[in-house]
């Protein structure tokens, strides 16, 4: 499992405003492009987010779904990214002073992705990871 840290400025509060907000989850997920739908009940465990991966025209429509939701605290979703499969991820929301520790910890769980060893799989996410936190970080702390 991949794991990576950031702190940001943004209370814990204003950081789940981003998360809590389906349309934005491109705009921080490395890999992600285009959203089609945020179900209304977003981010309750259950919901989902129906996007799109991959780059033009070569795209692939998916879904990711809630399978954990702490208000502030704790977001667990199951990512799917075929053709590569599909992750858990669970990003959690520490306070730290006046801002935020972003921890986000990611596995393949199903399909080709499983297949690499562990470790080759998990310094690929966490490179990809670094990027991803850093883009939340950065919407957390200009909507604030």
């Amino acid at each position: 499992m991949a794991r990576n840290e950031r702190l940001t400025d943004a209370t814990p509060a204003q950081v789940w405003d981003v998360l809590a907000d389906g349309w934005l989850y491109p705009s921080w997920v490395v890999g992600a492009t285009r959203m089609r739908a945020v179900d209304d009940t977003w981010p309750a465990a259950g919901s989902r987010l129906h996007h799109s991966v991959g780059v033009w025209p070569l795209l692939l429509d998916d879904a990711t779904v809630v399978e954990r939701s702490e208000p502030a605290h704790l977001l667990q979703l199951k990512a799917r990214g075929w053709p590569m499969g599909e992750a858990r991820v669970v990003l959690t929301l520490e306070p730290e002073g006046q801002g935020t520790r972003l921890v986000i910890e990611e596995d393949a769980i199903a399909g080709p992705g499983r297949l690499a060893p562990p470790p080759v799989r998990g310094v690929s996410i966490a490179w990809r990871n670094v990027e991803t936190l850093r883009r939340l970080a950065l919407l957390a702390e200009g909507r604030s």
